[in-house]
């Protein structure tokens, strides 16, 4: 983002405050700052500087990584944010919207494994030559190796 007026020092957290603040990695922060989830600002000594509200963003981007939304499409919803300002209440409550969905889908998704998992080992995982119980003449095999029966939306 460039460098900053040293009068605005006071109001910029450094790395190590951010990192003790949200209870994120210092490495964590710059893998985000990498990714293009977070911006700091430079100090005249090259050292990074951020906004208090790079709290917000951080937690919203552990709570979407918590429930299983990958990184890219974190930092798809908060690219489209206007001038990639920090999020507001009424953007998370769109953010988490979009998410919703998704996450319906895979709790479904494992609740199937879930409730199958006792009953087969997924035909094909262990490159049986049989199964009696739901592949007879390890007819899965032509489609592939690796489980086929648990989760077939893979």
């Amino acid at each position: 983002m460039g460098k900053i007026d040293p009068a605005q020092m006071p109001r910029l957290l450094t790395v190590g405050e951010v990192a003790a603040r949200s209870g994120v990695a210092v490495s964590t922060l710059h893998f985000y700052e990498a990714k293009g989830l977070i911006e700091s600002h430079r100090s005249s000594g090259n050292q990074r500087r951020y906004p208090r509200e790079i709290l917000r963003r951080v937690a919203i981007i552990k709570v979407a990584q918590r429930v299983g939304i990958p990184l890219a499409e974190v930092q798809a919803a908060l690219s489209a944010l206007p001038q990639g300002r920090t999020p507001t209440a009424s953007d998370w409550k769109a953010l988490s919207g979009l998410w919703k969905g998704d996450l319906d889908a895979r709790i479904k998704r494992l609740q199937g494994l879930r409730d199958q998992l006792d009953g087969c080992i997924g035909c094909g995982c262990l490159s049986l030559d049989s199964c009696p119980l739901r592949n007879p003449w390890d007819t899965l095999s032509e489609q592939g190796a690796g489980p086929r029966l648990l989760d077939p939306g893979e």
